[in-house]
C-alpha cells in the first residue's frame, strides 16, 4: 500500500488535519475518526491515516478540539504536598493509569492551602478537564468542581462521601493492627503522634488506635495523644518534649510517614535506642523506613495503586455520570521490622 508523498511543509506552518487527509487520500472526518478512535474507520484506512500523520509529523491541536467538544482529554490532579513521597507516588499511579486510558494529566500541588486549592480548581475548570482527582483539604473543592459539572474522585480522604466518588484505604484497620502489634509485645504506655483528627484519615486512624487500646484493656491517656503538626520539624519538636521526660511512653505509633520521621530523628537526638528504649511503628511505609538502621515497622498501603484506582473510578464516572457514587476501600497490611520489640525491663 502506498501513501502519496508531498513536499515537506515549510517550518513556518504546522501540518494540519487537512494535510493528513490529502496525504492519506481520505476525508478530514475520516482522519478524525481514525486518530481519536471515536466512530468507525476500517483497519486499513486507520493504518494509512496513522502512517501519513507520522510521516508529516502531525500533532492534534488539543485546544481546538477542546473548544469544539467542550471537554479536553485531560484529567486534573490536585495533591496536598509533593514533598511527601506518599503524594508523589500517588501522582505516579494516576499518571500511569491516565496514560493507559488516553488521558493527559494536569498536576497541581496545593501545599495544604485552601486558597491555592481553589485557584487550581478554577484553572482546571477553565481548561475544561474531563474530571478531577483530588486529595481534598476541605469539602469546598469537590463542591465547586461538581457545581461546574466536572466529575470528581476524592482520594486518600473524603469530605463528600455519598455524593462524590472516593478511593481510600483501610485506615481504621491499619491503625488498629499497628497499635495491637505494640500491645501484643507488652506495651502499656503507647503514644499516638497524629496530624489531625477532623479528616477521615486522621479520625479513622485515631479510632483504630483507641480500639486497639480498649481491646487490650488499656486506659487512654490524653497526654499520650500528640497533635504534632504537618511536617517533620513540628513532629520532631513535640517528640523531643515528650520523650526527654522520665515518664516517657515505651512505644510510639506515628499516624503517617512524615510524623514517623520526626519521631525517629528525635529519638536519636535524645540518645535513646530503637527499640531498646522506645518501639516505633508508623502508618505509611515510606522508602526510608527500610533503609535506616534499625528498619521501621509500618502499615503498608499500595499508594501507586491508590492513584491508578482513582483514575479507573473517574473513567467510569465520566462514562456513567448519573450512576450512584462509589467509595472504594483498598486493603493495608503491617510490615514488621526491627523497630518494635517488648518494652524495656524497669
Amino acid at each position: 500500500m502506498t501513501i502519496e508523498r508531498r513536499t515537506p511543509l515549510g517550518r513556518s506552518r504546522r501540518p494540519t488535519i487537512k494535510d493528513v487527509a490529502e496525504a492519506a487520500g481520505v476525508s478530514r472526518s475520516t482522519v478524525s475518526r481514525a486518530l481519536t478512535g471515536r466512530g468507525y474507520a476500517a483497519s486499513d484506512v486507520r493504518e494509512r491515516v496513522l502512517r501519513a500523520a507520522a510521516e508529516l509529523g502531525y500533532v492534534p491541536d488539543v485546544m481546538a478540539r477542546t473548544l469544539k467538544q467542550q471537554i479536553s482529554g485531560s484529567v486534573g490532579v490536585l495533591v496536598s504536598d509533593l514533598r511527601n513521597p506518599f503524594y508523589a507516588e500517588l501522582a505516579a499511579g494516576v499518571s500511569s493509569e491516565a496514560r493507559e486510558r488516553g488521558y493527559t494529566m494536569v498536576l497541581a500541588d496545593t501545599s495544604l492551602s485552601a486558597q491555592t486549592e481553589r485557584e487550581a480548581a478554577e484553572a482546571l475548570v477553565a481548561l475544561r478537564v474531563a474530571g478531577v482527582i483530588v486529595t481534598p483539604n476541605s469539602p469546598a473543592v469537590s463542591t465547586y468542581l461538581s457545581s461546574h459539572g466536572i466529575p470528581v474522585v476524592e482520594v486518600d480522604r473524603q469530605f463528600a462521601a455519598g455524593s462524590t466518588d472516593g478511593v481510600v484505604v483501610g485506615n481504621r484497620v491499619g491503625a488498629r493492627t499497628a497499635t495491637a502489634h505494640l500491645v501484643g509485645l507488652g506495651h502499656r504506655r503507647i503514644a499516638l503522634f497524629i496530624d489531625e483528627t477532623d479528616w477521615t484519615t486522621g479520625y479513622e486512624r485515631y479510632q483504630g488506635y483507641l480500639e486497639a487500646l480498649s481491646a487490650g484493656d488499656i486506659k487512654v491517656e490524653p497526654d499520650l495523644v500528640v497533635s504534632s503538626g504537618w511536617d517533620v520539624a513540628d513532629s520532631r519538636r513535640r517528640a523531643r518534649d515528650m520523650l526527654r521526660g522520665p515518664d516517657r511512653p515505651t512505644a510510639v505509633f506515628a499516624a503517617n510517614n512524615v510524623l514517623a520521621e520526626g519521631v525517629w530523628r528525635a529519638i536519636g537526638e535524645l540518645g535513646l535506642r530503637i527499640p531498646g528504649d522506645i518501639s516505633l511503628v508508623a502508618f505509611d511505609d515510606a522508602p526510608w523506613m527500610s533503609m535506616v538502621s534499625p528498619t521501621v515497622s509500618a502499615v503498608s498501603q499500595d499508594t501507586f495503586n491508590l492513584g491508578a484506582t482513582a483514575v479507573r473510578r473517574l473513567d467510569e464516572r465520566i462514562d456513567l455520570p448519573e450512576s450512584d457514587s462509589v467509595t472504594t476501600v483498598l486493603g493495608v497490611h503491617l510490615v514488621t521490622r526491627e523497630s518494635t520489640a517488648p518494652p524495656p525491663m524497669i
